[in-house]
């Protein structure tokens, strides 16, 4: 079942509306869908090394005006959203490390696999500087997907290769992490 999904996104390469997907998976992470655009934006470099560089654009692009999307729904309206999918004390740490951080906490949350979203809401619902938003998203983000980019160009034949020899044994170890993961967080939930 996984290896059809593996698949299923490689084929989206060859489609013509691939990089229309892409715009609109990146746009969408940004604000509200769950799935990060690394997954597609990685098929399709696989796929088409040498626009790998241009589908680090598109995806750059989309994701911070989806990071703009839900700046503005932060800012209008999205205080009791943001209170239901973490909760008041955690929302408390997050307008703290605004004060103390501002560029650097959406520095850090575009980069890595923090949930972008989450800080993009927070943001408008904490009134954090539009511009100083927009350039650390775009360094952040773009820093991260031109590095994927740019390793799928690179390392891409080989890891494609390694992928499909290993593919059995990185999905067993990929659900251990994501199980794993997911206890994790829920025990610290639970212990706090």
């Amino acid at each position: 079942m996984l290896r059809d999904l593996y698949h299923w996104v490689l084929s989206w390469a060859e489609s013509p509306h691939a990089i229309w997907a892409l715009g609109a998976m990146s746009f969408a992470e940004s604000s509200f869908f769950p799935i990060p655009p690394d997954v597609l934006l990685m098929a399709l470099t696989l796929a088409q090394p040498s626009q790998g560089l241009w589908f680090a654009a598109v995806t750059t692009a989309a994701s911070v005006l989806g990071g703009l999307f839900g700046y503005l729904i932060g800012l209008f309206g999205g205080r009791p959203l943001l209170r239901r999918w973490i909760g008041e004390s955690r929302m408390q740490q997050i307008h703290d490390t605004f004060q103390r951080y501002e560029a650097w906490a959406i520095l850090i949350a575009g980069f890595t696999p923090i949930p972008y979203k989450v800080f993009t809401i927070a943001a408008g619902v904490f009134y954090v500087n539009p511009r100083v938003f927009v350039v650390a998203s775009l360094i952040s983000r773009g820093a991260r997907f031109f590095l994927v980019a740019g390793t799928i160009q690179l390392f891409g034949p080989w890891m494609k290769a390694f992928i499909e020899r290993y593919f059995d044994v990185l999905s067993v170890a990929f659900f251990v992490l994501l199980v794993g993961g997911f206890l994790m967080i829920r025990r610290r939930r639970h212990a706090g």
